[in-house]
């Protein structure tokens, strides 16, 4: 039926391909949309757990670029040449 190896190697190896694919978040998504199910609303207190966690490292960036943005002046000296008038 099949002259050449590579026909039935590729199947072979795009089954498998579309089993992964589909058995992950991908596959999830799609399913629930076959079913018509709602997405999973994520739980109230998780979400003000993240939010609280962002607001943590947003302010360490911020200090951390206050930081960064002081040593650069320093390095630099006075922004404006001072004049002699």
């Amino acid at each position: 039926m099949f002259d050449s190896p590579v026909i039935p190697m590729t199947v072979f190896f795009l089954s498998v391909a579309a089993i992964f694919i589909l058995r992950g978040p991908f596959g999830k998504a799609l399913a629930d949309r076959w079913i018509r199910r709602a997405p999973e609303e994520p739980d109230v207190h998780d979400l003000r757990a993240d939010v609280e966690e962002l607001r943590q490292q947003l302010t360490e960036m911020q200090e951390r670029l206050d930081f960064a943005e002081r040593l650069v002046a320093r390095q630099q000296g006075p922004a404006l040449p001072r004049s002699g008038v």
